[in-house]
């Protein structure tokens, strides 16, 4: 009869040991998750900065070959 109650203590500490277990690895799944979503954002921020870049390169030429064709 002594040792009911024990056992009954003891299973509920480690389910609440278990529990906290769990949502320590969750945390840091999200952690990474959310570490990698920033790196593809910064990624993505600079290849459109880049793509931004050769756009204006691009009509900076193209207006240059205009004024040449109208002087002309």
């Amino acid at each position: 009869m002594c040792c009911g109650s024990n056992l009954k203590a003891y299973g509920g500490l480690g389910a609440i040991v278990a529990l906290i277990l769990i949502v320590i690895a969750l945390l840091k799944k999200l952690i990474l998750l959310v570490g990698f979503l920033i790196t593809a954002l910064k990624f993505a921020v600079i290849v459109i900065f880049i793509l931004v870049m050769v756009l204006i390169v691009f009509a900076i030429f193209r207006d240059r070959a205009r004024r040449r064709r109208d002087e002309v």
